[in-house]
């Protein structure tokens, strides 16, 4: 009885909408996932039922985190969840900590027990967003553009970003986290002064700290910024180098032409060759859809990206508490920033940070987190003020 009242609150309250848009979105990713590990054999075959099981406790996430009240779960749980946060991060130093050997990152736990790896920064995502929010609600009450709330919003958010870059060395995943602060501050009212004076102590510490840089890391950038530099090696550095996943991928979306040399079809995509097209089937899954789909299925899936982000963002707009929108946003923002930084790496104007396309890269992990952040939102939405009764409680 029970589950019957929850079941029918739940497609008259939640936002259904939402959870069609990125079931859509993640079916679409099965597809061009299967394509992309055909050519792996057998090794490739776990692949797509790894990703259908994590759609479905996707769902099934989204359905329960539908039902939670994030405002009283965080002002209750906010100690326990920062805990957990560096916790789960400082578990990469353990020997579970998985990915250097294969990326250079130590970004994942492999657990023995769990047919996926998990990657802390991804989940700990969550609960960022959630602390965020709360702190940027408490400081509003003092001034959120004081220096003291200032300090206090930055220092949580570089405290995180550092110990993702000391720990794991996932700097893609920085950016994310930066860049949440980010939007989130300025969604909460801090001044423009703020972004001003850190953009420029920003730019100040780029021009003193990138001469101690190591040069492989140099490198993805400057491949990017200029292709050709004059050096005799520069053809071989940039198709064979630092510029290797760039190009493969460009040479990939540009043959799809319009509609794509057609599905399982792509030359790049279908090859057994590793070096054809790296990382297929998680960073460079919008190549794929390039050559087998063409600009039409590239469009598609930015369609359904910009949907489901708008649609945070209408949620947001209908929040009944200053928290609330927050929330909505951030996890907006989350998908907006990942989707940008994927498709620049795949278009070759963004260097290679390893930062996967929300709902359409395989992973198992990240598409139950992505579903959890989801049924935030929906659950946002479910205790919204209706536009009439909103529109009186301001009279």
């Amino acid at each position: 009885m029970w589950l019957t009242d929850s079941v029918k609150e739940f497609f008259r309250k939640a936002d259904v909408l939402l959870l069609v848009l990125i079931v859509a979105a993640s079916l679409f990713g099965v597809v061009l996932i299967y394509s992309a590990t055909r050519w792996m054999g057998a090794a490739g075959a776990r692949f797509v039922p790894i990703q259908l099981v994590a759609i479905v406790l996707g769902v099934a996430v989204y359905f329960v985190m539908s039902f939670v009240d994030v405002e009283l779960f965080t002002e209750r749980s906010w100690k326990w969840m920062l805990f957990f946060n560096v916790c789960i991060i400082l578990m990469l130093l353990t020997p579970f900590g998985v990915g250097k050997e294969q990326t250079g990152n130590n970004s994942w736990l492999a657990f023995p027990f769990l047919p996926m790896n998990i990657q802390p920064a991804e989940v700990a995502k969550i609960f960022f967003v959630l602390l965020l929010a709360f702190q940027c609600r408490k400081l509003q009450d003092w001034g959120i553009s004081r220096f003291t709330s200032v300090v206090q919003l930055a220092g949580h958010s570089l405290f995180m970003a550092a110990l993702i870059a000391v720990v794991s060395g996932d700097f893609g995943m920085v950016l994310v986290y930066l860049g949440l602060f980010v939007i989130i501050a300025w969604t909460a009212g801090v001044k423009k002064r703020w972004f001003l004076l850190a953009l420029v102590l920003g730019v100040a510490a780029v021009i003193v700290v990138w001469p101690h840089v190591p040069g492989y890391i140099q490198g993805r950038f400057t491949v990017v910024i200029d292709h050709i530099t004059g050096n005799p090696d520069t053809y071989v550095e940039q198709t064979q180098g630092r510029g290797w996943q760039q190009t493969r991928s460009i040479l990939a979306i540009g043959s799809g032409g319009l509609f794509g040399q057609g599905y399982l079809q792509g030359t790049q995509t279908q090859s057994a060759s590793e070096e054809a097209l790296p990382a297929r089937h998680t960073d460079e899954i919008f190549a794929v859809c390039g050559e087998e789909f063409g600009m039409v299925g590239c469009i598609l899936v930015i369609l359904l990206l910009t949907a489901i982000i708008l649609r945070c963002v209408w949620v947001a707009r209908r929040a009944n508490s200053p928290m609330a929108a927050y929330v909505a946003m951030g996890y907006a923002a989350m998908l907006l920033l990942q989707t940008v930084i994927n498709i620049g790496m795949c278009l070759y104007v963004f260097p290679v940070v390893g930062l996967t396309l929300p709902f359409f890269s395989s992973g198992g992990s990240s598409i139950i987190t992505l579903y959890a952040c989801m049924g935030i939102v929906s659950g946002i939405k479910m205790r919204s003020l209706p536009s009439w009764l909103r529109d009186r409680s301001q009279l």
